[in-house]
């Protein structure tokens, strides 16, 4: 008795994987700068800030936060201390304001109404973002030992690190067209490191409190880029191209 074995047969299942991987090349030749950009610049940093918060709202945090705030505790010394004080000052509620309304004011004498309103909305929201999750998840302040720069607000996450880190990001979006772009980002980039080493270092925030600061400002400084830029066009024609593929489908 012989067995007839089709060997070229597929599975529906094997078929569906296949086409699945045919569309996710087809978009990835024809929107690969956009595909990074959603990762880098939108779900990623949101998964990222939704991860943190729920550590923080399921427990303690992240499981290294008191090991790095006891480290950089032992690490301090005069010159560390006059730094982190000096940067607790000027990402408080004066400088950074400050800053910022020159920045929009700049931009409306220069008549720059859209770049302006993608930068009130981004700096505005990322302080309204982060009030909004202090309030929700209410996390204490670290109790270590007593900081010489002390903080009474609620501690996740820090306003200070997402503050530093949606100015640093929004500058550096505008000014990306410009020759400045990369020393706006060099700039900001260290702007926004300091100021969370700060908020570790004088034991008033956890580092679960300045990473969720960073990256929930660039996952929201990122929204807003997909709303003002010519990604909403390519977020349309990437729709367009995918509606194509699945409806010329057989079956």
């Amino acid at each position: 008795m012989s067995h007839d074995f089709n060997t070229t047969s597929t599975t529906p299942l094997m078929t569906l994987l296949n086409s699945f991987w045919s569309f996710l090349q087809l978009l990835w030749r024809n929107h690969r700068k956009l595909l990074l950009g959603l990762v880098l610049g939108f779900i990623g940093p949101w998964l990222v800030f939704i991860k943190v918060g729920q550590e923080v709202w399921e427990g303690d945090g992240l499981p290294l936060d008191q090991a790095i705030l006891k480290l950089l505790h032992r690490l301090g010394g005069p010159n560390q201390d006059a730094i982190a004080v000096w940067m607790a000052r000027a990402g408080g509620t004066f400088w950074t304001p400050l800053v910022e309304a020159a920045v929009l004011l700049g931009l409306l004498l220069a008549r720059q109404r859209r770049a302006a309103l993608f930068f009130i909305l981004s700096v505005g929201g990322a302080g309204a973002l982060n009030l909004f999750a202090k309030l929700l998840l209410a996390r204490a302040r670290p109790t270590l030992w007593v900081s010489i720069a002390p903080e009474t607000s609620y501690s996740f996450p820090s306003g200070h690190a997402m503050g530093a880190a949606a100015l640093a990001l929004a500058l550096g979006m505008l000014l990306w067209p410009t020759r400045a772009r990369w020393p706006a980002v060099i700039l900001g980039t260290g702007w926004a490191l300091l100021m969370g080493w700060s908020r570790v270092y004088l034991g008033v925030h956890f580092p679960s409190d300045v990473l969720a600061g960073w990256v929930g400002s660039v996952g929201w400084v990122g929204s807003m880029h997909l709303l003002f830029d010519k990604s909403a066009l390519d977020l349309r024609r990437l729709w367009s191209d995918a509606r194509t593929y699945w409806l010329a489908r057989p079956g």
